[in-house]
């Protein structure tokens, strides 16, 4: 039987979490999200470019937990306002949640305990909010195995959501911020707040958190393809820290998603300033009548 260990509260012990190791790996992804939060402000349209990445977070996050789209299937959707397959509905709410979180964000500036309930409940549309029946545990899908018992009274949940949120708003914390998202991340799965939706609601806290830090400007940066191609690592590091209290091999695999994908998201930001150039260079010498720059970007990346 799977012992219950009690969550500690944030934050954990420095010497655990600044190793040597993890502060070289940090180096490299904080390089790494600067270039990216650079070049992503050479942008004409931001709200463009946000358009580009925000449907591929969306079904890749839900890919996780095994919501499997295709694309074609989600701008059909996008275009119609017809019943959609659960599977196509659910990644747009995903969608429509990483946009109703940034805009939380411009308003206020921070996220309330109320604003993640809002984000959860966008993506699964319900109502059931915070966890208050105990019983949920988190089991292995082949063995049924219990592998994970996350806090199961409601008091303490909310304990635990109010110190996660004491630690998300403030900008100047205990850590560098990007250490500091791996830590928030590992702890918000681990108090698994929800009932369902919990995975997809922690990876938009990730993009909001860098936003709040100001190591972004606008939501372009989402881990959710390097997690897919290496699931089972995510899962077992989030669970060796929770077993042992070891945080180094775990906070190291965030960082590096997070180098591995700021550097894939600046090429994919060259790809469309390209694709772009190259649009408007064929619009003004076949179609000078009607060329304009507004009227290609629209064409080109209206979702």
């Amino acid at each position: 039987m799977h012992p219950i260990k009690k969550l500690d509260k944030l934050p954990p012990k420095r010497e655990k979490v600044e190793t040597l190791e993890i502060l070289r790996q940090l180096s490299k992804s904080s390089k790494a999200l600067g270039e990216l939060k650079g070049i992503a402000q050479t942008m004409p349209n931001q709200a463009m470019l946000i358009n580009a990445v925000v449907l591929q977070e969306a079904k890749d996050s839900s890919e996780i937990e095994n919501i499997i789209t295709t694309q074609d299937e989600l701008y059909k959707a996008l275009a119609t306002k017809g019943k959609q397959p659960t599977q196509v509905k659910e990644v747009i709410n995903y969608r429509k949640a990483i946009f109703a979180g940034h805009e939380l964000l411009k308003k206020q500036g921070f996220l309330r305990l109320k604003d993640i309930e809002f984000l959860q409940k966008t993506i699964i549309e319900n109502n059931a909010g915070i966890r208050t029946m105990a019983g949920t545990v988190l089991k292995n899908d082949k063995t049924e195995e219990i592998v994970y018992t996350p806090p199961q009274e409601k008091g303490e949940i909310l304990d635990l959501l109010s110190n996660f949120l004491d630690h998300y708003n403030i900008t100047q914390d205990n850590f560098p911020p990007l250490i500091n998202l791996a830590i928030l991340h590992y702890q918000f799965e681990s108090i698994h707040p929800f009932y369902d939706g919990n995975g997809r609601t922690g990876r938009i806290l990730n993009i909001l958190y860098l936003i709040i830090n100001e190591l972004l400007d606008i939501p372009i940066l989402y881990l959710s393809s390097y997690i897919n191609e290496n699931k089972s690592e995510y899962y077992r590091l989030l669970n060796t820290v929770n077993k042992t209290d070891e945080w180094e091999e775990y906070i190291i695999y965030i960082l590096k998603a997070i180098e591995i994908t700021s550097n894939r998201t600046i090429d994919k930001i060259n790809s469309i300033k390209n694709l772009l150039s190259k649009t408007i260079i064929i619009a003004q010498k076949e179609e000078p009548k009607i060329y304009r720059k507004e009227l290609v970007e629209l064409l080109l990346f209206s979702t």
